[in-house]
C-alpha cells in the first residue's frame, strides 16, 4: 500500500487500485462525486462516520495535484 498526502492510499488489492482514504474501502472518487453534487462536508461525515474533515481536504488536494500534470492526447491505431 502506498500513501499519498498521508491520507490517500493506493493498493492494487483494494477497490481495483483506485485511490482510497487511509486504506478503507471509500474511494477518493466517491468523496469528490458527493462534493460535486452539492453534498456538504458535514453530510459526508454523517454518512461515513469513519471519515475526518482532513480526509475530505486530502481528496480535494489529490484532485488538484492531478491537474498539475501535463497531458497529451495521442491518436491510437485502430
Amino acid at each position: 500500500m502506498e500513501y499519498i498526502f498521508d491520507r490517500i492510499t493506493i493498493d492494487d488489492e483494494l477497490c481495483n487500485g483506485k485511490p482510497t482514504i487511509r486504506g478503507m474501502r471509500i474511494t477518493v472518487q466517491t468523496v469528490l462525486e458527493f462534493l460535486f453534487n452539492g453534498t456538504s462536508e458535514d453530510e459526508i461525515l454523517e454518512q461515513y462516520p469513519v471519515l475526518e474533515k482532513e480526509d475530505i481536504k486530502a481528496c480535494q488536494q489529490f484532485a488538484i495535484e492531478l491537474m498539475n500534470k501535463n497531458y497529451k492526447i495521442r491518436e491510437i491505431a485502430a
